[in-house]
């Protein structure tokens, strides 16, 4: 026994998730009871469902308990055990001839904890099971005891740590996402466009950077007001997700300042940023609907770069995106 309390620390201290830990755990609890199979199951009390989630059988051509099978819970040993306080029985077929489940597997012996994670929600059973009558000691249904509060205490923890990760992409979501339109912001912008020039000066390609500008805006926030600047927004963004590339980034950068990043597509980069340049602008040009009004927006001023990656980071591709843009500014202005 001294020997399986030490195999014990050691499976605890070395699992790093549920099945790490449960499958030595199974065959540790198969040592010490001399019971056929050993497995963990789950319940779904709503579905009435209870589920083999790992197994182990020791001799499966004559006895076997499937691990992934399903069984509906209230024709359950466990069930039963459960509802009578009987965790062990070495008489299935004489104590619960009612559940088609054993005598469809047949059981002769068996033997189950609960597993109670939280506020003693039921999560499910750590069994042992055998097609022959097994005496089975009081140390090992201790020791089973204590692997089912283990196996507990290790789904806490792994829901524990479902939930950190979840938060922590959302979090991470949040520090990279525009909250008005849903589109990268500029620390997303950066780090996407550092990590495409760095692909493209390994791989003697080029990506295209077209920066927007939307001419006007102040003056659609003064006569409409602020809401209605944020629909104007809101719809600009939703149009160059519908309408440019599935890989291209549509990113907001600042009120107004939109940046898009796409890769060269051919032999004509240049071509391929000016088709870009127009693309934007084209689709950001028309009727847009502001709730209690209509505006006719005739566009915003874009210009579009290319780099090929190389002595050049993402800060100075965008000053050049940026002076690109403010070229074209210059072009739709009115002549005095």
């Amino acid at each position: 026994m001294d020997q399986v309390l030490d195999r014990l620390i050691d499976v605890v201290a070395e699992a790093d998730d549920l099945e790490a830990q449960v499958r030595p755990l199974l065959e540790l609890l198969q040592s010490v009871t001399g019971l056929e199979s050993t497995y963990l199951t789950t319940v779904d009390l709503d579905r009435d469902d209870q589920a083999i989630l790992f197994a182990r059988n020791a001799a499966p051509e004559r006895f076997e308990i499937p691990e992934g099978s399903h069984v509906p819970w209230g024709d359950t040993l466990c069930k039963r055990a459960l509802d009578e306080g009987r965790p062990f029985c070495d008489d299935v077929a004489g104590h619960w001839g009612d559940s088609d489940a054993a005598r469809e597997l047949g059981i002769v012996t068996y033997l189950s904890e609960p597993v109670r994670v939280g506020d003693g929600e039921l999560y499910g059973t750590l069994c042992a099971a055998s097609g022959d009558r097994v005496a089975v000691p009081e140390q090992a249904r201790r020791l089973l005891r204590m692997f089912a509060m283990l196996v507990a205490r290790q789904v806490e923890r792994d829901e524990l740590l479902t939930r950190l990760r979840a938060e922590r992409h959302e979090f991470a979501t949040a520090a990279m996402t525009d909250a008005l339109t849903g589109l990268p912001n500029r620390r997303a912008l950066t780090e996407a466009l550092n990590r495409a020039l760095a692909n493209a000066a390994r791989g003697g390609t080029s990506v295209v950077v077209a920066f927007a500008d939307l001419d006007g805006f102040k003056q659609v926030n003064d006569r409409f007001g602020h809401e209605a600047g944020d629909r104007f927004l809101v719809q600009i963004a939703r149009r160059w997700r519908d309408g440019l590339r599935d890989g291209d980034l549509i990113t907001r950068i600042g009120g107004d300042e939109f940046v898009v990043l796409a890769f060269a597509t051919g032999n004509d980069p240049d071509g391929d940023a000016e088709a870009l340049r127009a693309r934007v602008a084209k689709l950001a040009t028309g009727v847009f609907d502001l709730g209690d009004a209509h505006l006719a927006y005739d566009g915003p001023s874009v210009g579009a770069v290319v780099s090929t990656g190389i002595d050049e980071d993402a800060a100075a591709v965008l000053r050049r995106a940026d002076r690109a843009m403010y070229a074209a500014k210059l072009v739709r202005r009115p002549k005095a």
